[in-house]
Formats: C-alpha cells, sequence, structure tokens
C-alpha cells in the first residue's frame, strides 16, 4: 500500500455494548463501590473503547441511574415471579420466606448494589425515585395475598430479615423467618 492510498477505518458493530457497559458498571459498583467507580474502569471491564462510555451516557451518573434501574428491575421481577407462583395465602407465606432466606441479596454483589443503591437514594431524589419505585412493585406482588398495611409489612420484614441474614456472622434460622412471617400475617389469614 502507498502512502496514498486512504486507510479504511472498520467500525465494529456491537448492537450490544452499551448493555454491556452497564453490565459492566454494575460489576465495577459491586468490587469497588459508587466512589470507586470511574468510566476507566467500566470501559475496561466491559471491554470497549474509553469514548464509548460518553458516546452512550451523558455523563458518570446517567451510567449510574441506568445500571441501578437495570439492577432494581432485575429484583422486582425475581420478586414478582416467586409471589406470582404462590396459588394461596400458605404458599404466599412459603415464598416470603424462599425470599428472604434464598432470593433476596442471593450473592454478595447483589448486598452490595442495594447497599450502595441506598446510600445514593439517601443523598439524591433521582435514586429515591428508583428505590420508591422497586417498593412499589414489592408490595404489589405481595398485595396478590395480603390487604396493603400487611403488604407493607411484610415488605418492611423482607427487607429487615434480609439485612440481617446478609450481615449476620450467624446463619439465620429459617423456622425463626417463618415465625416471623406468621406473626405478622397473623391478622391476614
Amino acid at each position: 500500500m502507498s502512502a496514498a492510498e486512504p486507510i479504511l477505518r472498520v467500525r465494529r458493530h456491537d448492537p450490544d455494548r452499551r448493555a454491556r457497559i452497564i453490565d459492566a458498571c454494575l460489576g465495577v459498583i459491586a468490587e469497588r463501590g459508587v466512589a470507586g467507580t470511574s468510566h476507566r474502569l467500566v470501559a475496561a471491564a466491559a471491554d470497549v473503547p474509553l469514548g464509548s462510555m460518553t458516546y452512550h451516557f451523558a455523563g458518570m451518573g446517567e451510567l449510574l441511574h441506568e445500571a441501578f434501574s437495570r439492577f432494581a428491575a432485575s429484583v422486582s421481577d425475581r420478586f414478582e415471579r416467586r409471589m406470582a407462583a404462590a396459588r394461596d395465602l400458605p404458599e404466599a407465606k412459603e415464598a416470603v420466606a424462599l425470599l428472604i432466606t434464598e432470593d433476596v441479596f442471593g450473592t454478595q454483589d447483589d448486598l452490595v448494589l442495594t447497599h450502595e443503591l441506598y446510600t445514593l437514594a439517601a443523598r439524591d431524589p433521582a435514586y429515591r425515585d428508583l428505590t420508591n419505585a422497586w417498593m412499589r412493585s414489592s408490595r404489589a406482588a405481595l398485595e396478590r395475598h395480603f390487604d396493603p398495611t400487611t403488604a407493607r409489612l411484610v415488605d418492611a420484614l423482607i427487607e429487615g430479615l434480609t439485612i440481617h441474614r446478609a450481615l449476620d456472622t450467624a446463619p439465620q434460622d429459617p423456622a425463626v423467618v417463618r415465625e416471623a412471617i406468621e406473626r405478622v400475617t397473623r391478622m391476614a389469614s
């Protein structure tokens, strides 16, 4: 090729790049926290050029919001599926027990991502909108089987017991979880 011949640059067709960046962002947050997350680290984790970050997202705020939106939606979807599968009140109570003992904070990454989101929501109304939507979704799934007040109490119970399960150094006794559910839902029976 002579110096006069133009160099043709091939553009990589990568239709999943934006989604991959969001997934990589969640991974970086789980590993380093929001404070330790940067465009450079996310780009490296997603295996994309650094310029892709500003092409797909106006800034780190937009990327974080998109990533946490995806995370909250995935947790809400798992919650909804679990509650939708319950056919009656006893199955609904068992579904709640399984949400607490198996589903919510099923991984260390889930725990870290949830708490990072809560920290952002405590400071920024845009993230509070995400957590409020998540709570509304959880309560709507619970209201398939419980009255609105009981659903709110069960949602708080799920939240509290999953945090305890995730952070306690002793294993959580599933029988205690089931007893707590019985006590909170006794009036709904």
